[in-house]
């Protein structure tokens, strides 16, 4: 289930008495509030967008109550603590000043149980969008929430964290996003699903058979952006079957300054790898004691992926739901059981798309969902 409500609230009304009547002027809102909740049966996640409607500030906070009995859990581009029904939401350090008629985006995913009604008291730094006066702070009955181990450190890019699947009209993956089959097509197909999503309402849904001519793709060559050195890449996936034995790709970017062979992010042997088309390395290596340093991918619950490659020296950093993984990292420093294969050569990756899907080179197949998708010079955060 899906609620939006857009909150526009003054901050106060001037009755002037003349000679001829009475009339009324409007001061300019102090915000505005836009709420997108996404629920189930006993939980949901709200994007939030507040707009400054006063002088610029140089950061700010965002109040409100709770009717129910929700609970904030976690959020995202903001700190957002709870205390009994009073929530605040304070921005970040990239998202603190706000100019008069800007706007601040954060989330958070909290649960509930009985009904879910949107909030519409909101106070702006202590200041009721209302105009009346807030009400007094409650104070704490519960422990306020922790807020994310590793906030964001740069905005996210513009739309739905850049993936722009909300934009989509159709099932057919379109706008920025082309379905692609590599070499030859079989059993593999992609589609925007309105009926699963991390955030929102929409997600990526690929569709991935067992056997190389059943892969699917779903390409993106603007998300990359004006980032031409170091990429930090986050996405959002859920998946329905463990990564087998065989070696599957599920992430793969075109490199330009290697022949225009795939950097590709996948499995093998049950945990998540690095693999170089080009020369078949794979990271971490594939002995017992390198597999045991990735991670698998936990099934049937939406996991945070982020990797970093950088163009510059060749690094490469990976985070499993804000954990960075030791099999998935090279420094330039030989680490044995990880990353022999991977430098047995110069590599300085130029990478010019981003495509999800599904490609098994043997055994494997899988029902994968994408959101929440976003490449920037610096990283993301879960």
């Amino acid at each position: 289930m899906r609620g939006r409500v857009l909150a526009v609230l003054t901050a106060a009304s001037v009755v002037v008495a003349g000679g001829a009547g009475v009339r009324a002027a409007s001061a300019a809102p102090v915000c505005t509030v836009g709420w997108t909740a996404n629920q189930w049966s006993t939980g949901f996640t709200a994007e939030v967008q507040v707009t400054n409607g006063g002088a610029a500030v140089t950061s700010w906070t965002l109040s409100w109550t709770f009717a129910g009995d929700q609970r904030v859990t976690n959020g995202w581009n903001a700190t957002v603590t709870q205390a009994g029904n009073v929530v605040t939401a304070a921005g970040v350090g990239w998202n603190g000043p706000l100019a008069t008629g800007a706007s601040a985006r954060f989330g958070f995913q909290g649960t509930y149980s009985g009904t879910n009604a949107t909030p519409t008291d909101f106070s702006f730094n202590g200041v009721s969008c209302s105009g009346d006066t807030p009400p007094p702070t409650t104070p704490p009955t519960t422990p306020p929430t922790t807020p994310p181990t590793t906030p964001p450190t740069t905005p996210p890019p513009a739309g739905e964290q850049g993936d722009g699947f909300e934009n989509q009209t159709g099932s057919v993956p379109g706008g920025n996003w082309a379905v692609t089959y590599p070499d030859c097509s079989g059993a593999g197909s992609a589609a925007i699903d309105r009926t699963v999503a991390r955030s929102g309402s929409a997600s990526l849904r690929i569709n991935g058979a067992a056997g190389y001519c059943n892969h699917v793709f779903v390409r993106n060559t603007q998300i990359l952006g004006t980032t031409t050195t170091a990429w930090y890449v986050r996405f959002w996936v859920r998946h329905t079957t463990a990564l087998p034995a065989a070696h599957v790709t599920a992430v793969a970017m075109s490199d330009s300054a290697d022949g225009h062979r795939d950097l590709r992010f996948g499995g093998q042997n049950g945990a998540l790898q690095f693999n170089r088309a080009s020369d078949d390395a794979t990271l971490p290596e594939q002995s017992p004691a390198g597999v045991a340093l990735s991670a698998p991918l936990p099934v049937n619950t939406w996991n945070c992926v982020e990797y970093k490659v950088d163009g510059r020296d060749g690094a490469i950093e990976t985070w499993l739901n804000g954990t960075s993984v030791p099999g998935l990292k090279a420094d330039g420093t030989p680490t044995h059981d990880i990353d022999g294969q991977w430098l047995n050569r110069t590599w300085r990756p130029a990478l010019t798309d981003l495509r999800l899907g599904w490609e098994s080179y043997g055994d494997g197949a899988d029902t994968l969902w994408y959101d929440d998708v976003a490449v920037s010079a610096a990283r993301n955060g879960c």
